[in-house]
């Protein structure tokens, strides 16, 4: 039994160093241009590594990379002039550690040996898109992300603090980088996929910003596209699966127990959104034409400031509201609250339910109030840009999903 298991170890190390080795086999050169490494130096190489680590250990592991690392600086000398990358030297160190990882570790060693190669296949691509498709902005907008997410999210204490105990500052935190990133996210996808799948995948992906102007701004459209006003109709019904997901995904942030209580309003919701949007695409009305995607940066971190703003300031005229006027005063913020956002009502309320101050079961009727007052006013707005005919397509689909949602709550 001991023996097979060894083997079966030794032989993912020689898959590693295989796998790594027929990328690097490819790039590999003709004549005295050539790299220093191929399929059989990778394989021998992830072979090693794995017998070094097994007979002698750490030691006779560093030893053994020493004196690789030494070969590959002479190898290096040689050819900096022909090829002064020092991708397959560093590649071929990294073979070495994942041949010595498949003894305690096989299925860790082999998934880094795909992305490795992963990473080493597509080079040239991964080059071109660095180079000539991100922006300065965007690059900008991913370090902020990663700052917000990965250094001062970290750092932000999660306890209910200020006025009535109402503000979490970590959940206020992890709301805004997540606001953040599904911005980002979107703003992906549209660059990933381009703009010639329609109206329909840029609503999705602006509606995680903000469904409502996205609504407005699907109808000023209408004035330069009249005759797809069905379209854009089934494009501002669409920005509502933004909503949707983003409320279930500010509930998981806050407690994902909360989810329990809202995945069967959310549920049917969605479903409703995508019925109603597919009766108004299909079918087509005039022919596809594709539009040049507009960079604005990959999310507004203003808007994220703002909203986490909205947020606090909501969450605690909830809490006062419910301290002075009971469970009446939480479901009246969360009309007036609703009508420029739903998803920051939804914070608050979730952080109430959190902190115990309102009961989980009244959580599905306060959010389901703030819902409500939001497709009332992107209904006031799809009348206000795009005029009659398309405020006709748009406000029956809000209505039947706002309605949607009430049956689910009413069913739970």
């Amino acid at each position: 039994m001991i023996e097979t298991i060894h083997l079966t170890n030794a032989a993912a190390a020689l898959g590693v160093g295989m796998l790594v080795g027929l990328e690097r086999e490819r790039r590999k050169g003709e004549g005295r241009q050539r790299s220093c490494a191929g399929l059989r130096t990778f394989a021998i190489t992830a072979l090693l590594g794995f017998v070094s680590q097994k007979v002698g250990g750490p030691l006779l592991l560093a030893t053994v990379a020493i004196a690789i690392a030494a070969l590959l600086i002479v190898a290096y000398w040689r050819t900096r002039d022909d090829d002064p990358g020092v991708t397959s030297e560093v590649a071929l160190i990294t073979v070495l550690v994942l041949g010595a990882l498949c003894d305690t570790a096989p299925q860790l060693a082999i998934a880094v040996a795909v992305i490795m190669t992963g990473l080493l296949a597509y080079r040239q691509k991964l080059h071109d898109f660095v180079r000539g498709q991100l922006s300065d902005r965007e690059i900008a907008d991913g370090l902020t992300l990663l700052v917000a997410a990965l250094v001062i999210l970290p750092l932000v204490p999660d306890r209910f603090i200020g006025p009535f105990a109402a503000l979490n500052l970590r959940t206020i935190g992890a709301l805004t980088v997540l606001l953040m990133a599904v911005g980002a996210l979107g703003h992906v996808a549209v660059r990933a996929l381009g703009a010639h799948y329609g109206y329909a995948l840029s609503a999705v992906a602006s509606g995680f910003v903000s469904s409502t102007l996205t609504i407005a701004s699907m109808g000023q459209r209408v004035a330069n596209a009249p005759q797809r006003v069905k379209a854009l109709g089934a494009a501002a019904i669409l920005s509502n699966l933004a909503t949707v997901a983003q409320i279930g995904l500010i509930l998981t942030t806050v407690d994902s127990t909360l989810l329990d209580v809202m995945w069967q309003p959310l549920l049917l919701g969605g479903v409703c959104t995508v019925l109603y949007a597919l009766c108004l695409m299909f079918p087509r009305s005039a022919p596809d034409t594709a539009e040049p995607v507009i960079d604005r940066g990959a999310f507004n971190p203003k808007l994220a400031l703002v909203v986490a703003l909205t947020m606090t300031a909501i969450t605690v005229a909830s809490s006062a509201m419910l301290n002075y006027f009971g469970q009446v005063g939480v479901m009246l913020t969360a009309v007036v609250g609703g009508f420029a956002d739903a998803h920051a009502s939804t914070a608050s309320i979730a952080s109430l339910v959190t902190a115990g101050q309102m009961p989980a079961s009244e959580l599905g009727s306060a959010v389901m109030l703030a819902v409500s007052s939001n497709s009332l006013s992107k209904c006031v707005f799809a009348a206000l840009s795009g005029g009659r005919r398309f405020a006709l397509y748009v406000i029956p689909g809000q209505l039947l999903l706002t309605l949607a949602m009430w049956g689910g709550v009413w069913l739970q």
